[in-house]
């Protein structure tokens, strides 16, 4: 794993979160809006978006329909709007409109698991709770023999084992840019690949190149 890490910061220097935000809220509504949207999407949607609504109790007093409009060029927008409006009713009531600094008060408003959880807290401040685990991360952690579980939790659990919980929320950032830039889901680079001397290519095919 060190040597994996190791060759993904030398090739990925940069990485970093892809959302676009200027704070904490910012950051939780833009990975709110990110599932099952890729971040490119969001970043376009949240340009206009983060202009109009400034706290969570914005989000909170929005119109459903107009919020819904805001975010219609996302897939589940009428879903995301919901939750984006009722997580932002908690912080308002619960949290005086701060988004929260753990995992158990993330995870309690509605639209956040512990992904978006891991999401915000990893990189909005700077606290390693865990490795958030994306197509991406399930993907290259089972291509390279790091897990053999399926569910992101296990997935999670696997590689928070392997790795020292300062660089859990690194890890996430270097297996995600290699998986968008290089280890696709379908057309791997194998023959360009900075980790082609490391990987064992579990699940591929003798064919893909």
């Amino acid at each position: 794993m060190a040597a994996v890490i190791a060759s993904l910061k030398q090739a990925y220097p940069a990485a970093h979160c892809e959302l676009n935000y200027s704070n904490p809220l910012e950051l939780l509504i833009a990975t709110i809006l990110s599932a099952q949207c890729n971040d490119k999407q969001v970043n376009i949607v949240t340009e206009s978006l983060f202009k109009k609504y400034a706290s969570a109790a914005d989000y909170a007093q929005a119109s459903p329909a107009e919020l819904e409009r805001d975010i219609q060029r996302l897939g589940l927008f009428r879903n995301k709007a919901r939750n984006i409006r009722s997580c932002c009713q908690k912080l308002a009531d619960l949290h005086q409109g701060v988004v929260p600094q753990s995992v158990e008060a993330l995870v309690a408003l509605d639209g956040v698991g512990r992904k978006t959880a891991n999401v915000v807290l990893g990189n909005a401040f700077g606290i390693n709770s865990g490795i958030v685990v994306d197509t991406h991360v399930q993907r290259l952690s089972q291509r390279l023999g790091f897990t053999k579980n399926e569910t992101p939790e296990k997935i999670e659990r696997d590689l928070m084992a392997l790795v020292p919980q300062p660089e859990w929320t690194l890890l996430s950032h270097l297996l995600i840019w290699h998986g968008r830039r290089r280890c696709s889901a379908r057309k791997p680079d194998c023959a360009n690949c900075e980790l082609a001397g490391l990987c064992p290519r579990i699940g591929m095919t003798a064919g893909t190149n």
